[in-house]
């Protein structure tokens, strides 16, 4: 076994984990740290730009790579223009601005998110570099159980809502004829 092609090959996988984490959740967990810093209100973006943005700069920044190996400089140019796109993705999620996403309208876009992100990861998967793309689809896991949080965090506080509103069970959704 040739032990630099095997060091450049877990470094690429490790590579690709790094990336899909850091879009996922190293992104969202800064802004949620600031989510109500000044700058986020300047640049935050309508969440209809924002996600076919972040869709397109991720797919472009993992398959060019693919296509024609970038030079150092490009690919470092591309990785942070990837960042830019996550941070304005993850705007209307996570901060306070004037774009800010409803409950609904956060567990739909990430909801969305998830598999169209996972594309081009099925594309390195495809071009034979299998860890690679593994490594990837799991590290942004994180988008995934986001949406599944938030749901579960908007469900929950509904139902509070309601009942501390004093809402008869019918109104609250439940089975009137129950009981």
């Amino acid at each position: 076994m040739d032990h630099s092609t095997h060091g450049t090959h877990l470094s690429s996988v490790a590579a690709m984990a790094l990336s899909g984490f850091t879009l996922a959740a190293l992104v969202p967990g800064v802004l949620r740290l600031t989510r109500r810093a000044p700058l986020w209100e300047r640049m935050s973006v309508p969440p209809g730009v924002a996600l076919p943005l972040l869709v397109l700069v991720h797919g472009w920044v993992v398959l060019a790579d693919l296509a024609h190996p970038m030079p150092d400089g490009i690919a470092f140019a591309s990785e942070l223009v990837l960042l830019l796109a996550a941070t304005l993705f993850w705007l209307p999620v996570v901060t306070y601005t004037r774009h800010r996403l409803s409950d609904p309208g956060r567990c739909i876009c990430l909801f969305i998110a998830a598999p169209l992100l996972d594309i081009p990861a099925l594309g390195v998967i495809a071009a034979g570099h299998s860890a690679g793309g593994i490594a990837m689809i799991v590290g942004m896991l994180p988008v995934g159980v986001t949406a599944a949080v938030v749901t579960w965090s908007w469900i929950t506080r509904e139902e509070r809502q309601q009942a501390a509103d004093g809402l008869p069970l019918a109104v609250q959704g439940g089975d009137p004829h129950a009981g």
